[in-house]
């Protein structure tokens, strides 16, 4: 079983809604500076028996998005939704740069500071989720932002060579 990011040093693991930190050192796993004493069997792709601190648990996997990197699972009867960030994601959530792919969102907002180097799409044109919409230059960096839903351009607050502040909203839908 490949959870993608568990082969990388440091996470940040929400467990209904419950944030943990998490450092993997070879064998060793700490949670939140704890070193866990731990044994893991696979029983098969989507059954395993944990043991730690003497207590025994039984963990069935019940769906993977590996591309969201969220699990649920049923923990000896109990569910859990687990949601894992890796340290790239880590620091996109700090410069404000969360992925979303929820429709609820009607604004692109600018994820950090910097200077509008070129605009790809114009008021009333429909736009696909995925679709490029501009490019923003930021620490010496061009970063194409694109469109996290589907929808027609309501109005666009930006024009070529102007300076943004993070936050500060771009484009509506």
């Amino acid at each position: 079983m490949n959870l993608g990011p568990l082969n990388k040093p440091m996470y940040k693991v929400i467990i209904n809604e419950i944030s943990h930190n998490i450092e993997v050192r070879g064998n060793e796993i700490c949670v939140d500076n704890e070193l866990l004493d731990w044994d893991l069997l696979s029983i098969n792709n989507s059954l395993f028996h944990l043991i730690t601190n003497s207590e025994s648990y039984l963990i069935e996997i019940i769906s993977i998005d590996s591309s969201k990197k969220h699990l649920k699972l049923k923990v000896n009867g109990c569910f859990f939704e687990i949601v894992v960030q890796d340290k790239y994601d880590i620091l996109l959530e700090k410069l404000g740069m969360q992925p979303s792919d929820s429709n609820e969102h009607h604004e692109i907002r600018a994820p950090m500071p910097g200077m509008i180097l070129d605009i790809l799409v114009k008021e009333g044109q429909q736009v696909s989720k995925g679709q490029k919409l501009f490019v923003l230059e930021a620490m010496k960096m061009e970063n194409i932002i694109k469109s996290n839903r589907e929808g027609a351009i309501e109005s666009i607050h930006i024009k070529k060579g102007m300076n943004v502040e993070k936050n500060q909203i771009l484009i509506q839908f």
